[in-house]
C-alpha cells in the first residue's frame, strides 16, 4: 500500500538533513527503540513517563512539557552493541562497527497563556549488522552480509496544566528512515521480486504520527503518568519492496507507557519510579509476521521477522544529594522480542538483551547551566533455532550492549 503525504518535499529535505546530523545506526535494546532518549531517563533504565526527566524527556510523556519551560538541551550517546552469530559446522561470525555517536537535542518554551511549546528532535536506535561473511550465501555470495536502518524523529510538543495537579500533552511527530540491505540475495527464492530484495543502496521513507500524554500530582508524593504513541504511517521503502512484506511497508509501531512515581514526605531527597512500557511490533507486517510463511517475501501477507509485542517494566531511583548533585539508577526488563523458529532472519537484527541495569547523574553548575550523565549496560542474551534455508543447521545469534552518555541543559 502507498501513502502519499502532503509537503512531502520540503519534509523530505528538512528530515534528511537532519538524519544525516542527528541519527547513527545502531541496535536499540527494546527491540529497535532506545531505552529512553533524554541522559536523566537513560539514568534510570528508561523510566520517564511519571518522572521529570528533562526536556528530552518529553519524548516520553509529552504532558511534562509544564514542568520544564524555558530551557533547551543537547545530548550525545556514545552506543556500542556486540552481535555475532554461530552456525554449527561454519563457525562465529562477529559483525562490525561497535561504536555509533547517537546525538539529540531540543527546546522548549513558555507561551503567554502558561502553557509551553517544544521542538525535539532524536533518534530511535534502530538496526545495524554487518557481517564480512555472507553465511546465507552457500559460499557462493561474497560478503558484506547485513542491514542499516536508522530513524529520525521531529516532534513538536504542546502541553499545558489544567486543575487538580492535572497535565496534558499532545505532540505531532514527522519521521524519517533510511534503510540499505547487503548480501540477501540468497533469499531470492523466497522473494516476490528479487530485484527489490538486496543490494540496492540507501533507500529514505517519510511518514507521520502523534503522541498524547498525561501527569496528574496525586498527593502524598505520588504521580501517575500515561503515554500513547501511535502508529507513525510512512512510506514503503521501493527498493526493497521484494524484503518487506506489503511492497516495503515499514511503519514504525505504537507504543503504550504507564507509570507511577513517588516521593517520600518524610525524605523529598528521594523518588522512585516504576512503569511498564507495550511496543505493539506484531501489528506492522514487516516486523510480526514468522519467516518463512505461504506467500513470499514482499507479498501484501509475506515474511516478516517474527516480532511479538514486547512489554517492558521499569524501576528507576533519583537521589538529590545536594543542590549540585543528583544520582540515579534503574533496571528494566523486557520480555523476548520472538521465539527459536525465528532465529534465521534475526541474525541481522538480533534484538536478543532483555536485562538492563543503568545509572547516572547531574551536576549544577549555575541557576542556568547542568551536566547530566548516564551508563547503561544491557547483559548478554542469546537466541537459538534452525536455519530456516534447510530445516536442519543449528544458529544461534546473540547481543550484548553499553551506552556512555552525556547532556547539557541551558536555562533562561
Amino acid at each position: 500500500m502507498t501513502r502519499q503525504f502532503a509537503g512531502r518535499r520540503p519534509l523530505g529535505v528538512l528530515a534528511t538533513t537532519s538524519l544525516v546530523l542527528f541519527a547513527a545506526p545502531a541496535v536499540a535494546t527494546t527491540g529497535y527503540f532506545s531505552n529512553g532518549t533524554s541522559v536523566e531517563s537513560k539514568g534510570m533504565a528508561g523510566s520517564g513517563v511519571a518522572i521529570g526527566t528533562g526536556v528530552m524527556g518529553l519524548t516520553a510523556n509529552p504532558a511534562m512539557g509544564t514542568r520544564y519551560p524555558d530551557q533547551a538541551g543537547a545530548c550525545l550517546s556514545l552506543f556500542s552493541p556486540k552481535r555475532s552469530t554461530t552456525i554449527t559446522g561454519m563457525g562465529t561470525f562477529d559483525s562490525d562497527k561497535e561504536f555509533f555517536p547517537v546525538p539529540c537535542g531540543g527546546g522548549n518554551f513558555r507561551l503567554e497563556n502558561g502553557s509551553t511549546l517544544g521542538v525535539l528532535m532524536y533518534g530511535n536506535g534502530g538496526m545495524n549488522t554487518e557481517y564480512q561473511t555472507n553465511f546465507f550465501g552457500g559460499g557462493v555470495i561474497p560478503g558484506p552480509l547485513g542491514v542499516n536502518l536508522e530513524q529520525l524523529f521531529i516532534q513538536v510538543n504542546y502541553a499545558t496544566d489544567l486543575d487538580n495537579g492535572l497535565s496534558l500533552g499532545f505532540a505531532p511527530i514527522i519521521a524519517a528512515q533510511r534503510f540499505s540491505a547487503t548480501g540477501l540475495a540468497g533469499f531470492g527464492g523466497f522473494s516476490a521480486d528479487a530485484t527489490a530484495l538486496s543490494d540496492n543502496g540507501d533507500d529514505w521513507s517519510f511518514g507521520a504520527g502523534a503522541m498524547v500524554g498525561a501527569v496528574i500530582n496525586a498527593g502524598n508524593g505520588f504521580t501517575f503518568g500515561a503515554s500513547y504513541r501511535s502508529r507513525i504511517y510512512m512510506e514503503p521503502f521501493e527498493k526493497y519492496s521484494g524484503l518487506f512484506a506489503e511492497g516495503g511497508d515499514f511503519d514504525i509501531p505504537a507504543t503504550a507507557k504507564v507509570g507511577l512515581s513517588y516521593t517520600p514526605q518524610s525524605n523529598a531527597a528521594w523518588t522512585l519510579t516504576a512503569e511498564w512500557e507495550r511496543i505493539f511490533y506484531s501489528k506492522v507486517a514487516a516486523l510480526g509476521n514468522p519467516f518463512p510463511t505461504a506467500s513470499p517475501l514482499g507479498a501484501a501477507d509475506g515474511p516478516g521477522f517474527g516480532w511479538d509485542d514486547m512489554d517492558v517494566i521499569r524501576i528507576g531511583a533519583e537521589y538529590r544529594a545536594s543542590d549540585k548533585w543528583t544520582v540515579r539508577g534503574g533496571v528494566s526488563y523486557n520480555t523476548m522480542f520472538t521465539d527459536s523458529s525465528q532465529v534465521t532472519l534475526n541474525t541481522l537484527a538480533p534484538a536478543t538483551p532483555q536485562w538492563h541495569a543503568t545509572i547516572g547523574g547531574t551536576m549544577r553548575i549555575n541557576d542556568r547551566r547542568e551536566f547530566h550523565v548516564s551508563y547503561s549496560h544491557a547483559f548478554d542474551n542469546s537466541l537459538s533455532g534452525v536455519m530456516a534455508l534447510d530445516g536442519v543447521t543449528p544458529i544461534s545469534t546473540q547481543m550484548s550492549q553499553d551506552e556512555l552518555s552525556v547532556a547539557m541543559t541551558w536555562k533562561w
